[in-house]
């Protein structure tokens, strides 16, 4: 038991860590969507995609070190943080103010990717709409034969007008 809490204490605190570093690529990515900035986007979007993966793992270990920590308090293996920080005196609040960070992190880390999906798909929808109106008008385009009579070129598909 000497040994299990000070690592799910490290653990949480390297997940805060990698918790706030997504929030800052969130709000870099966000900047980059409003300055249409696809470099940006897309360097943010390659930064999150590591950040969550290492979140993904340190969840893992969490989850494990959580079920040993269990099991040396004697409690249900799917014990929640909060009955371990209040089965260990000496950890509580510690475990607890470490939880209620990590807690505020992520639903701050939720409200932000919402707002980013909403934008994200404003702008792919006025996107739509202008490639709609591009491949129309690209539609009944023509050319005029040598008598002068317009020769209306076959449909062309919204992706070979982006293309």
């Amino acid at each position: 038991m000497n040994r299990s809490p000070s690592e799910l204490e490290n653990v949480l605190r390297q997940m805060i860590a990698e918790h706030r570093a997504l929030l800052r690529d969130l709000e870099k990515h966000q900047v980059a969507i409003r300055s249409l900035d696809l470099a940006g986007m897309d360097q943010s979007a390659a930064t999150q995609e590591g950040a969550r993966s290492r979140i993904a793992m340190l969840e893992n270990k969490r989850r494990l070190l959580v079920q040993m920590e269990a099991r040396n308090l004697r409690l249900p293996v799917n014990a929640t943080l909060l009955q371990i920080a209040e089965a260990d005196a000496a950890r509580r609040n510690s475990l607890l103010n470490l939880r209620t960070e990590l807690r505020s992190l992520a639903e701050e880390i939720g409200q932000k990717t919402h707002i980013a999906s909403r934008v994200t798909g404003a702008i792919l929808g006025h996107l739509n709409t202008a490639v709609r109106l591009i491949s129309s008008t690209v539609q009944q385009a023509g050319t005029y034969t040598k008598y002068g009579t317009p020769r209306v070129s076959q449909r062309i598909g919204v992706m070979e007008a982006v293309a």
